[in-house]
């Protein structure tokens, strides 16, 4: 087992350097220093072009923000050309009085800065073009209205956790239905088991009562399907798909609609008309308990986001120190790689951890938000008892 951790840090060694030595020839920084009066002449012979080395922030959030294409790896030619190795992606743009446009994404090719040099802006194609900031869109070149219905990195990132979902799901189904339920599961049988057990003990029955096997299937889908997209993230070169705001927008959506379709009459009682208080605390108690309302679902949206989003841009800012320190001094940039290395392995192995936390806090969460919505009131709870002690039950 030492062995192969050994061999497995040892490959991660050679990747990192030898994409070091990749970006350091890219910037140039080989070490030399220009004189002040060389470096002077130079910058006011190359005034007005663009200056060499890496954009950080260009190359994080070009990581973490969705795309029109899949971006894997650049080549690097003699010289200063790159050739990126990318895989196109299906463009589906609708435009009034236009209809509908469909064609690959590999058709923008050339790009060029604008002229405030914060955006890139991509040749045109059937009328339209592609804008990159902090957001890539498209923009029709007569100024048209444009809904994009294209196949973006995180779309096709997320069709490949819901196919995972399924096979899992479906695999483990047909052993129960083979084997029967008696008997002892083995294999990733039993780990889903194992997963399915502690949501339905720790998350679904102490927040939902007797009505847990009602949502359980919300539950399971909601951890499931965060849980192996907030992996998939963490492949190379996979896509930010949970650290899209958009995506815990939709989610949290969801939980909100499920929450308020499940609502009883107890639950709108004590929100817009609580009991035993004074008509002036009632109309401010009502009002903040209106906004708590609708800041469940914001909560629910912001916490996965910016948890999934801060994770991917701590590791890849640790990784992009090694190049700012190499434009300083190509061996201090050598230097740092070890810690680098060791930090970015420390953080991954946490971002594997944080995956399935935020997984299980998004489901827990939505429990509670649903089981305060179906909770019913004490009169109602000694009534049920009463019946069911009645009954025997």
């Amino acid at each position: 087992m030492n062995y192969k951790r050994f061999i497995f840090f040892f490959i991660l060694v050679l990747s990192l350097s030898g994409f070091a030595n990749n970006m350091f020839a890219q910037t140039g920084a080989a070490g030399e220093s220009l004189e002040p009066q060389q470096a002077k002449e130079e910058s006011n012979e190359n005034a007005g072009e663009e200056k060499k080395g890496i954009n950080i922030t260009e190359l994080v959030f070009g990581h973490v923000s969705d795309s029109h294409e899949w971006h894997l790896f650049s080549i690097k030619h003699e010289g200063e050309t790159e050739t990126p190795v990318a895989m196109p992606l299906p463009m589906i743009v609708y435009e009034s009085g236009k209809g509908l446009s469909m064609f690959l994404s590999s058709n923008f090719e050339e790009w060029q800065k604008s002229k405030d040099g914060h955006t890139k802006i991509s040749n045109s194609y059937q009328g339209y073009h592609l804008e990159m900031n902090m957001k890539e869109k498209v923009i029709a070149d007569d100024g048209g209205n444009v809904y994009d219905l294209s196949i973006t990195k995180n779309i096709l990132s997320m069709l490949i956790g819901i196919a995972l979902l399924l096979w899992a799901m479906f695999s483990v189904a047909k052993q129960y239905k083979n084997n029967g339920a008696m008997k002892s599961p083995k294999g990733f049988q039993n780990f889903v088991e194992v997963v399915v057990i502690f949501i339905r003990d720790e998350v679904a029955r102490p927040n939902l009562g007797n009505k847990y096997l009602r949502f359980m299937p919300l539950l399971l889908t909601i951890f499931f399907f965060i849980w192996i997209n907030n992996l998939l993230g963490l492949l190379p070169g996979g896509a930010n798909f949970t650290g899209n705001i958009a995506v815990t927008a939709c989610l949290a959506l969801i939980t909100f609609i499920v929450m308020m379709a499940n609502s009883n009459k107890h639950f709108w009682g004590h929100l817009l008309n609580p009991p035993n208080v004074p008509f002036l605390v009632k109309c401010l108690l009502v009002l903040i308990e209106v906004m708590s309302l609708c800041i469940k679902p914001v909560a629910l949206m912001i916490r996965l986001f910016a948890n999934m989003l801060a994770g991917h841009i701590v590791i890849l800012s640790v990784i992009c120190m090694i190049f700012i320190f190499g434009t300083l001094n190509r061996y201090v940039g050598w230097g740092f790689v070890p810690v680098s290395l060791a930090f970015s392995v420390f953080m991954f192995m946490l971002e594997l951890l944080v995956a399935a936390i935020q997984a299980f806090i998004f489901a827990n969460l939505a429990a509670v938000f649903i089981g305060q919505a179906i909770e019913e009131g004490h009169g109602e709870e000694a009534h049920a008892a009463g019946h069911d002690a009645k009954h025997g039950h």
